[in-house]
Parts: C-alpha cells; sequence; structure tokens
C-alpha cells in the first residue's frame, strides 16, 4: 500500500491496568508529535465490566457467593495525513506488556 492511499491510522489500546494504558498512550503520542503528523486523543471508551458470581463452598451453602471482577479500559488514538516516519516510529515503540493494541488502516 503506497503511504499517499493511507488519510487516517486508528489505534485502539486495551488493557486491564489503566496506569500501563496511560504509559502507552503517552509514548505513543509523543513519537507521532515527533514526526509532525496530526493526533487525535487518547479518547477514553466506557470501561467495560464483567462480574463472576462464584460458590465459595462446592457442595453446600449456596447462599454464600463471592463476586469478582473485571475491568477493561480502553482508549483510541487518530492520526491523520501519517507519514512513512511515522510508521517508522511507531513500529519502534516499546509499549509495556499487558497493553493490546489494535492498529487499522
Amino acid at each position: 500500500m503506497n503511504t499517499n492511499e493511507l488519510k487516517k491510522i486508528r489505534i485502539k489500546l486495551k488493557a486491564y491496568d489503566n496506569h500501563l494504558l496511560n504509559i502507552s498512550c503517552i509514548s505513543i503520542s509523543e513519537a507521532i508529535k515527533r514526526t509532525n503528523a496530526k493526533i487525535i486523543g487518547p479518547v477514553p471508551l466506557p470501561i467495560k465490566r464483567k462480574i463472576y458470581c462464584v460458590l465459595r463452598s462446592p457442595h453446600v451453602d449456596k447462599d454464600s457467593r463471592e463476586h469478582f471482577e473485571i475491568r477493561t479500559h480502553a482508549k483510541i488514538i487518530d492520526i491523520e495525513d501519517p507519514s512513512s516516519q511515522t510508521i517508522d516510529s511507531l513500529m519502534k515503540l516499546n509499549i509495556p506488556a499487558g497493553v493490546d493494541v489494535e492498529v487499522k488502516l
């Protein structure tokens, strides 16, 4: 694909830890600003909560239960009119473990 055809790159970041997500957003936005591309975001998305209900005892006391929760934080970063330098700098970034990155061209 030719870089002249690229109009927008959308980066979606997901993590269970909000602190790691903020660190990766800052590093991505700094790398984009160094290449003089226009950045939109990071835009926070709603937090997704998954709640699991587990019986404390496997055989008796159905009334005694525990609830566990997993929160998934997500943010979106849009890059308008990216250059080849922008894509190269994004490829070389070190993003912390535990952050899921989806890139759409």
